[in-house]
């Protein structure tokens, strides 16, 4: 067994466990977005990024799917370090892929309010989960990854369907990307704006613990 601190917590789980499992054997959710149950991790998107803690003023960045554990780590999993890093992340992600209602939901969960980089759709963020699925799951290997830097994309060899693909869709099926946002064709500033308040909302400073926020009309005084 291997024990390591999560959130200041000791935990102890099988050797071979990734940070992410680890956590989540805890009850602790952290965002993911290439990863997927039953799929090899593949720590790709970097939205599941955890803060390890190397020393006294050190630490790194990591992908928690992709890091195993190991004896004596100390993981934080909500530090402002890593919140800010994820949230950088899937900003980036959005700018290449506006439409997906995954990325788009994951934004108005983490409090997104701006994009701050070009929108430029691509329709596709290379999480590969269709790779994996294709391969490891129908054991097919029809689709996989082509061309370097910014050529890279999913794609069959030679443009061509191959013979191992069987037309199941699971491709599009687990693709977080194929789901588009209810306003996909109605975006602001490259964010749907349907489920969150675009415009900043402050906590009313004179009934503070009330659920009531200040609107555009000014404080309401109870």
């Amino acid at each position: 067994m291997i024990e390591l601190t999560i959130d200041g917590t000791k935990v102890r789980v099988e050797k071979g466990t990734s940070v992410l499992e680890a956590a989540k054997e805890m009850g602790i959710t952290i965002p993911t977005l290439c990863y997927y149950p039953g799929l090899s991790s593949y720590g790709e998107c970097r939205v599941c990024l955890v803060e390890v803690v190397k020393g006294k003023n050190r630490s790194s960045l990591e992908a928690s799917c992709a890091m195993p554990v190991e004896q004596g780590l100390v993981i934080r999993t909500n530090s402002e370090k890593a919140k800010k890093a994820r949230k950088l992340v899937v900003e980036l992600l959005i700018a290449s892929c506006p439409t997906s209602k995954t990325l788009q939901d994951m934004a108005s969960n983490m409090g997104i309010n701006r994009i701050r980089f070009k929108i430029k759709d691509r329709g596709c963020i290379l999480c590969g989960r269709c790779v994996r699925y294709c391969k490891e799951q129908m054991r097919s290997g029809g689709i996989g990854f082509v061309g370097r830097g910014t050529s890279r994309r999913v794609a069959t060899a030679f443009g061509v369907t191959p013979a191992e693909c069987r037309n199941c869709g699971g491709c599009e099926w687990i693709c977080p990307v194929c789901e588009r946002a209810c306003t996909a064709n109605n975006l602001i500033n490259g964010l749907c704006g349907g489920c969150q308040n675009l415009a900043p909302v402050e906590t009313c400073a004179i009934c503070t613990g009330c659920s009531e926020s200040v609107g555009a009309h000014g404080h309401t005084v109870y």
